[in-house]
């Protein structure tokens, strides 16, 4: 096989195996998010629980260390915090972060 064929294949490979890690990723911060959409409306309206859209990547994913860290105090958000692993609370902080960015 000549040398820019294979340039040209092992380029196609890595591009493919990127782009299924982005959804893959994505489909993650999705999936994590459903549970934050049975309390926090995820289309930034309604009353009582805050909504988390609108919320920067950061701010999301301190506030979630502090909750696992019973720095922040609810019981609620304690518990699923303290369910997520760091790759998890950065996915679905990025995840919410870019829907709140997207228009409507």
């Amino acid at each position: 096989m000549r040398p820019v064929a294979r340039s040209a294949i092992a380029t196609g490979l890595v591009l493919l195996v990127s782009q299924s890690g982005v959804a893959a990723e994505t489909d993650q911060g999705a999936q994590l998010a459903a549970t934050c959409a049975s309390c926090h409306r995820l289309d930034g309206g309604g009353t009582g629980i805050p909504s988390i859209i609108g919320l920067g990547e950061e701010r999301l994913t301190n506030a979630l260390l502090a909750y696992r860290a019973s720095e922040s105090s609810n019981h609620i958000m304690h518990v699923i915090a303290l369910s997520l692993s760091d790759e998890e609370i950065a996915s679905v902080a990025r995840y919410v972060a870019k829907q709140g960015s997207n228009p409507r």
